[in-house]
């Protein structure tokens, strides 16, 4: 059993960040059972531009479509929003570019959630929990994800609706709705298929240099 957070304190408001420390996540997709998340651990000095792109790849995203983090502070009228700042979507209060800003300044064991709000037409809601924050482990590579379980909705599925279907779908594989699914997919679809040890995660610097076009 995963322990609650620890003590984050001596990273509260700091910009100087220990590069030996890794803060471990779990990422839940909300509106679906059996539970869809994931495990993974990322440096302590990641924006959550880098949090982000961990996320899509730990996932299964393929990052399409914009996103934005809530994080869920206590007290706070107007929690921070951050992701992609874009004058069609950002709202009243205003999206924060997420790659300036830093994941340890505002998870905390008082602030241990966020929301993370992928594809504002389907609506993958999913919630980020902040379990522990650890030493790196000597000669592992960062981040990485270390359990998880059930496969990533497809793209355009049409949210957990659409995503009800096809599940409901393959159960009966000789059906037109799942010929329709497979044509479209082009290959079957397996909800439970899941596998950490083949995550591959991408570089969020390139990935955020191919969103600037350069």
């Amino acid at each position: 059993m995963v322990s609650r957070p620890t003590d984050i304190s001596w990273l509260a408001g700091r910009q100087e960040l220990h590069k030996d420390q890794a803060m471990q996540f779990k990422v839940s997709l909300n509106d679906i059972r059996p539970e869809i998340w994931r495990r993974i651990q990322v440096p302590a000095s990641y924006s959550f531009w880098d949090l982000h792109v961990a996320i899509q790849d730990a996932m299964g995203w393929k990052d399409c479509h914009l996103h934005q983090f809530t994080v869920r502070t206590r007290g706070a009228e107007s929690p921070p929003i951050f992701g992609i700042p874009v004058d069609k979507f950002v709202g009243r209060r205003g999206v924060l570019p997420g790659w300036e800003h830093l994941i340890a300044i505002y998870f905390s064991p008082e602030s241990a959630e966020a929301d993370y709000w992928y594809d504002f037409g389907d609506d993958w809601n999913h919630v980020v929990l902040l379990e522990e924050v650890l030493p790196k482990v000597l000669g592992q590579k960062y981040p990485v994800c270390t359990g998880g379980a059930r496969a990533c909705p497809p793209e355009d599925c049409g949210g957990p609706p659409g995503y009800a279907k096809l599940v409901m779908a393959m159960k009966r594989p000789a059906s037109k709705a799942a010929a329709d699914f497979i044509k479209w997919l082009g290959k079957p679809y397996d909800a439970e298929a899941f596998d950490a040890s083949r995550v591959k995660f991408h570089s969020p610097k390139a990935r955020l240099r191919r969103l600037r076009g350069r």
